[in-house]
């Protein structure tokens, strides 16, 4: 009985011995295959980190208005009696741009004036009188009265008259028109555009956390699509009292020469304000920068290690966390966790864990401009 006892738990220590070792033999087996497999390559873009000169700005988009712009209209209905301008032509401060028919107006004034002549002699003859006590000083004061109102009158109708001639109010360029002779105005009724162009208004918005970074009289430079990489420059002449409730930003004024007259109101543009000295920073494509709960990371492209024939190997994948600042166009600025001179992958990262081989090829490498504009195709 102890004999069979005894063969049976040998056969049983033989049998779980050989499972376990099978096991172990398999575990080993998979290594070495996973060993002599190792993880495919990826194709990557690359870019050496290098520093770049950071100039700190404030930049926003702002529409730009005439210094001073006026829409002329009629005070006055009336036939166009006759048009004196042609539309988009330079105009002085007072010069006259349409005469309205004013026949009727004209005659009303001289009836007054011929009235306000009567009350003058009336007036004089009464003066005479009053000192030989020839009329009383109620009579007097009622030629005094007399005067007075036949002169509002004469002032009343010259007034209107003026009105129907219609003169530029201050130096601009006249936009366009469909006025004729012979046309009927209604009071009211819109004749042409004047805008003073030089100089000119934009105006933009600011965050309230940037207002201290901003003051009068500080320089501005701003670009339009219209007119490519010109650039044109003025100072800031007016900062809003308030902030807006809604959006937290304050309005902010600058005046722009504009000498040549190229910029037209209704425009828009960029603006840009340089605040404080620039910076060196080591700069990485924003394509570079994994963002996740845990911080920003980039994936470097480490030199592999040289092979038995002398030749190094691939370069292989290992993420790090970076310190990432400001954002200039296509390009952030790494504070810290990389230095100058590191390879760093700009692009193919979902497809990369630490270790993966790298092959990297910049045929088509991500933008990385300070300053994109858009491109038209």
């Amino acid at each position: 009985m102890k004999k069979r006892m005894t063969i049976m738990l040998i056969s049983v220590a033989v049998v779980f011995g050989a499972v376990i070792g099978f096991q172990q033999f398999k575990a080993y087996m998979m290594a070495q295959w996973l060993a002599g497999n190792g993880l495919p390559p990826a194709t990557v873009t690359a870019v050496e980190v290098k520093f770049e000169d950071w100039q700190p700005q404030i930049r926003s988009v702002g529409t730009l208005r005439a210094r001073q712009g006026a829409i002329i209209v009629a005070e006055r209905g009336g036939k166009v009696e006759a048009v004196h301008f042609k539309p988009g032509e330079e105009v002085k401060r007072g010069q006259l741009l349409v005469e309205l028919d004013a026949g009727e107006e004209m005659a009303q004034l001289q009836a007054a004036k011929a009235a306000l002549a009567l009350a003058k002699i009336t007036l004089k003859r009464d003066k005479g009188q009053i000192e030989v006590h020839a009329i009383s000083q109620a009579q007097l004061d009622i030629s005094k009265a007399d005067l007075q109102a036949k002169q509002a009158q004469v002032d009343q109708l010259q007034a209107v008259l003026d009105k129907m001639h219609i003169h530029a109010p201050f130096a601009g360029r006249l936009g366009v028109s469909t006025l004729s002779i012979g046309q009927y105005l209604n009071a009211g009724a819109n004749i042409i555009s004047l805008q003073s162009s030089n100089p000119m208004t934009i105006d933009f918005n600011i965050p309230q956390r940037l207002l201290a970074q901003v003051k009068s009289g500080q320089s501005v430079r701003l670009q339009t699509n219209t007119f490519g990489d010109r650039i044109f420059t003025g100072k800031i002449s007016a900062i809003d009292s308030r902030v807006d409730t809604n959006t937290r930003n304050v309005h902010v004024e600058a005046v722009i020469n504009n000498e040549k007259g190229d910029l037209v109101p209704g425009m828009f543009a960029e603006v840009r304000i340089d605040t404080g000295s620039s910076n060196a920073y080591l700069t990485l494509p924003q394509t570079a920068i994994t963002y996740n709960a845990y911080g920003a990371t980039v994936f470097l492209a480490r030199p592999g290690k040289v092979g038995d024939d002398g030749k190094p190997a691939m370069p292989i994948a290992e993420q790090v966390f970076v310190k990432t600042g400001e954002v200039r166009g296509d390009q952030v600025a790494i504070l810290s966790g990389i230095d100058e001179g590191t390879m760093v992958v700009t692009s193919g990262q979902m497809k990369l864990k630490n270790g993966t081989p790298l092959i990297i090829n910049n045929s088509h490498s991500p933008a990385n401009e300070a300053a994109p504009t858009p491109q038209e195709h």
